[in-house]
Order: C-alpha cells, then structure tokens, then sequence
C-alpha cells in the first residue's frame, strides 16, 4: 500500500487558520479516531489524506516522530498522535491513515488510526474544553468540545499540537 491513492481536500473559504468568531458562523472539522477517542482539525489546515506507507526513520528524532516521507518532491515529517497523547507509539496497519496539515509554513503528517467524518458545526457548539491533565494531553493542544450524538469530539488546536522547538526540529531534519 506504499502508493496508495490520496484524498485532496480543497477549502471553500476563509484562509489556513481562519477563525469563525460570529454568533451562527459555521465551522467545519475532520475527524478522526486515534485510541478509541475521537478528534477533530479544522479543515482548512488539512491538505490532504493518505493511507499509511512506510515512512523513513531520522536518527536522534523524538519518540512520536515516526520518520519522514516524499510527497511529491517534498519532504514531511510524520508524527504519530498515540506517541504524542503519550499512549505509546502506534503499530502501524494498511488501514491507518496520515492527514498532511499545514502548520505555519509547514507541512506535516500526522498518523491517525482511522479518519471518521467532516463535522459542520456553528461555533456556538464548541464548548470550552475542560482541564485534559488526567488525560495526557497538554491543554494547549486542545481548542474546544464538540458533541456528536453520543460521543464527544476533542478539536485540537494545530498550531500548538505541534510546538516551535518541534517545528524547528523537523525543519532541520527536512531540509
């Protein structure tokens, strides 16, 4: 599945990180399912999803970065969520899927174990995330709630999921 076809994911509107601040403004989230959870990035951080192929390993890199691949002429460094959220690294399967997402001026991927859904909410249903210190997840990453049917969806931030000394870091290792 080295090859595997990629799913492009265009934006309608507003710029990367845009913000929707208005009362009845509609929002839109990938989701995704990493440990049995359910996240969500904005979709105009998303450029494109990927089925999981071999990635090549950096030496001296952190524990969740799980090398780097070429993606047309581009080098992007893939992170693993599971390492991150600090539940140890994933073991990797054909069905595991990378979402490449800018972050600044960068690309990256992040390894999930499956993606779920587009979400379009209005912003007044994303609640104030509460305090995530049980969870393992630094509450910088997290930017709000959002409640699907039965389950809850963890929107997480992009811009600081990944912070400048990380950035900094793959930067180095990438170029």
């Amino acid at each position: 599945m080295a090859e595997e076809a990629a799913l492009s994911i265009a934006p309608t509107s507003g710029g990367a990180g845009a913000r929707a601040e208005k009362e009845g403004e509609t929002r839109q989230f990938l989701t995704f399912s990493v440990a049995q959870a359910e996240y969500g990035v904005d979709i105009m951080k998303v450029m494109e999803i990927r089925g999981w192929s071999e990635t090549t390993r950096i030496p001296n890199s952190p524990d969740y970065m799980r090398g780097v691949i070429n993606l047309r002429g581009l080098v992007i460094p893939i992170f693993d969520l599971r390492t991150r959220f600090g539940q140890g690294p994933t073991e990797v399967h054909e069905k595991n899927v990378v979402i490449v997402i800018a972050v600044g001026k960068r690309m990256l991927g992040i390894l999930v174990d499956a993606v779920s859904d587009i979400l379009t909410v209005e912003s007044s249903e994303i609640k104030d995330a509460p305090d995530t210190s049980d969870t393992g997840i630094d509450e910088r990453y997290v930017r709000g709630l959002i409640s699907v049917k039965e389950k809850m969806v963890v929107i997480l931030d992009a811009d600081h999921l990944f912070d400048s000394e990380t950035l900094k870091e793959a930067e180095k290792i990438t170029h």
